[in-house]
């Protein structure tokens, strides 16, 4: 009796241990399916164009009125604005003067401006063409007129929805978002 309730147990274990290999086996195969699968469709998709970026949950923050108020009392000017061309290839950054005295530093033709993009540290700087000169407005501003310059944005290192800093002689804004 005691030798039947030992070969009993060791049948139970025997079944038991089977049972789990089985379970684990296909585990394994299921796992390995899942993992070759994406495999798959991307070696015949391989001149596919790649997938388009993913669109960020958060909303975009305009400046606040103290940053706003901030470029207007230190250096004459407001309504900073990064925009993205339909190519990609240029960033366009305008302002408004307010203060003229005060803004005379964006618009000196010694100082040059840089953009240097905050998640992918590029720094881009304005081009030059031949027969034009500097993609830019200089001179002496004068209060309510709208500036602009634009920076050569070659492999469209920034995006729109990146954050950047424009530097222009000592004058720094931060965090301007390319729109």
């Amino acid at each position: 009796m005691v030798e039947r309730s030992v070969l009993c147990t060791r049948i139970t274990a025997l079944a038991a241990l089977l049972a789990g290999s089985f379970v684990a086996s296909t585990a394994l195969a299921q796992s390995d399916a899942a993992v070759q699968a994406p495999a798959a469709p991307a070696a015949r998709n391989a001149t596919a164009p790649p997938a388009a970026r993913k669109a960020s949950p958060y909303r975009t923050q305009k400046l606040t009125e103290k940053a706003k108020n901030y470029y207007v009392a230190a250096w004459g000017v407001d309504k900073l604005k990064v925009s993205y061309t339909s190519s990609g290839n240029l960033i366009r950054f305008s302002y408004r003067v307010a203060d003229p005295e005060r803004a005379k530093v964006l618009g000196e033709r010694k100082s040059t401006p840089y953009l240097l993009g905050q998640k992918s540290r590029a720094l881009l700087q304005i081009p030059v063409m031949d027969k034009v000169g500097q993609l830019r407005q200089t001179g002496t501003p004068q209060a309510g007129q709208e500036y602009w310059m634009v920076f050569s944005n070659k492999g469209n290192l920034i995006k729109p929805g990146d954050r950047v800093n424009v530097m222009i002689g000592s004058f720094h804004a931060d965090g301007l978002m390319v729109e």
